[in-house]
């Protein structure tokens, strides 16, 4: 008792409502507020009055005065204590404060290292030196003496335009996946759960099944794989509308994955009617970054830049959203509306990456996840972190995919099961603690 007060004593804080100062231990255990009561709407009252904790006297001025209206209040459990009534305290995933200073720079860290071993790795090693001299003469506005030489075409031709595509994928995917798991509210779920993945797999196939000889498939495959994805989760929201209005997130979950198994039979079926096409379609769903260019990153950079900046406004929203429909309600938060603008920008944003990398399974797993446990629960962190790390991750993985069987490549998406199957694993472990 005398270490809390201690404690209390060192926080101090002013109180937004009546301008006293107070001790607060900021929702740790024994803070004082944990044993004030209030009903809902007095919580959503509280909510639009201050941004932060309201001293003692004016937090239980509030419980007296729903005390005295206790008796016209209808009891949901004939106690008086049911639902009507919440307690003052935020959740833990309110009070969590944003991104760590030192979690955010060592995520930047991560970031710039690994676009510069991605950069310097390949049949001809360019050292980091060399990168940068070479980066700092091509800013219009620095006046570096750079003879060109065939490392630069390398560099700016070959290397550079696979890796930032990478970083862009994996930043993409990672964010999705965060922001699927804040909406749904399980740890499990990626950016393919709507039936993305499928979609994108039977846009993809037609593309390659039925392009004409001597057509420019190439540049038809990317729109035919975004075409697919947003159809597919299209089809999935409509069914969802059509069985419950879109009410709860498992109507979506089931009708995504309905969903997914009628574009997958779909797939299988033009795949078997063109059975030399087999190895393209393979090797298209199972992800790579061989033929990137320029023209690719350009494609889908205004749609990752939309939708990226959609979910990083709405990080707060995700940590309401993860009290559940009933206390997020209470809040003032339009659910329904919300969690349709969160899955449309991830979806979009998912649709894009898939367009022109393939289908890459577990980034939207294995980095949220690790963020989870290692950071923070709050999405506040959770979402621009993952952006980072996701980034990171998909660039060494593609440094492994292309250097592990040199001469010969990889598909990237063997290279992200084989970590993330284990990983996976371990998310079903710890899925009842994370719940709890």
């Amino acid at each position: 008792m005398l270490e809390q007060r201690e404690r209390l004593s060192l926080r101090q804080k002013e109180c937004s409502r009546c301008g006293k100062e107070f001790g607060c231990a900021q929702g740790e255990p024994g803070c004082w507020c944990e044993s004030i009561v209030v009903r809902r709407e007095t919580l959503a009252e509280l909510r639009t009055l201050a941004d932060d904790c309201l001293c003692p006297t004016c937090l239980a001025g509030f419980a007296e005065r729903d005390q005295d209206a206790l008796g016209a209040l209808p009891s949901t459990n004939g106690s008086g204590t049911g639902s009507t009534w919440a307690k003052a305290v935020p959740h833990a995933s309110i009070r969590a404060r944003g991104v760590p200073l030192v979690w955010g720079l060592g995520a930047f860290v991560f970031l710039a290292g690994s676009l510069l071993i991605a950069l310097g790795i390949g049949p001809i090693a360019i050292g980091p030196g060399a990168i940068a001299e070479s980066a700092l003469s091509q800013l219009p506005w620095v006046h570096l003496h750079h003879v060109q030489s065939f490392e630069d075409a390398i560099l700016w031709q070959v290397r550079a335009p696979r890796v930032v595509l990478a970083a862009l994928v994996g930043g993409m995917l990672a964010i999705a996946g965060s922001a699927y798991q804040g909406v749904f509210r399980n740890p499990l779920a990626d950016p393919y759960l709507l039936g993305v993945a499928a979609g994108a797999g039977l846009g993809a196939t037609i593309a390659i099944a039925y392009a004409p000889p001597g057509s420019r498939a190439g540049e038809l495959l990317p729109l035919s794989a975004f075409a697919g994805a947003i159809l597919g989760v299209a089809c999935a929201y409509l069914l969802g509308r059509s069985v419950g209005a879109v009410r709860t997130s498992g109507t979506l979950i089931l009708a995504g994955v309905t969903v997914a198994a009628f574009m997958t039979a779909a797939q299988t079926f033009v795949q078997q009617q063109h059975a030399q096409t087999l190895l393209s379609v393979y090797s298209w769903l199972l992800g790579g970054f061989g033929s990137a260019d320029w023209h690719d990153v350009v494609l889908v950079l205004p749609y990752l830049a939309v939708s990226t900046a959609v979910l990083l406004l709405h990080r707060r929203v995700l940590d309401v959203l993860s009290l559940g429909d009933e206390e997020a309600g209470s809040l003032g938060v339009n659910i329904q509306r919300v969690r349709l603008l969160i899955v449309i920008a991830a979806t979009v944003g998912t649709a894009a990456a898939v367009s022109v990398s393939g289908l890459i399974g577990f980034v939207g797993i294995i980095v949220p996840h690790t963020i989870r446990l290692l950071v923070s629960t709050s999405y506040r962190a959770i979402v621009p972190l993952s952006l980072l790390v996701g980034a990171g991750f998909l660039v060494l993985a593609d440094v492994i995919a292309r250097t592990v069987l040199s001469p010969a490549e990889l598909p990237i998406g063997v290279v992200t099961a084989f970590f993330g199957a284990p990983f996976f694993a371990i998310v079903l472990r710890t899925t009842r603690r994370m719940a709890a």
